[in-house]
């Protein structure tokens, strides 16, 4: 049986952006603190306005990030210092410019670009 579908693919990347799910953006205070939106839904929604292929936040059971203690979710009651990581995809120069317009969200955060390839099936084109 031949083969019905092709794949290509092209050099892509991603960014983990480590942080926890407590980061909110806006000012410090108890006002604030109810009012301001999670650090992790702003970046989602800033890299879909700036076309970023693909963003998800996914949160941790136990771990630490940027030599902090070691955390872990609790049966009962989930820690709100523990990390949550925002994964970006997109191509090299897109994230880069995304971590340069967002600086001030980002400026304390552990992050980490990863290389990756980037793979559509497209059915073959009957000859």
């Amino acid at each position: 049986m031949p083969d019905r579908f092709t794949v290509q693919h092209r050099e892509i990347g991603m960014l983990r952006i480590f942080m926890k799910p407590s980061d909110r953006i806006g000012k410090r205070g108890l006002r604030t603190l109810w009012g301001a939106k999670p650090l992790y839904r702003e970046l989602i929604q800033t890299a879909k306005a700036d076309g970023i292929i693909n963003a998800v936040a996914q949160h941790t059971h136990y771990g630490f990030s940027n030599h902090g203690p070691i955390r872990e979710h609790g049966s009962e009651i989930a820690d709100p210092h523990l990390t949550i990581c925002v994964e970006l995809v997109g191509e090299r120069d897109q994230l880069d410019l995304f971590c340069r317009r967002h600086g001030d969200l980002l400026a304390d955060k552990v992050i980490v670009y990863k290389q990756l390839e980037h793979w559509t099936i497209v059915p073959r084109h009957k000859q």
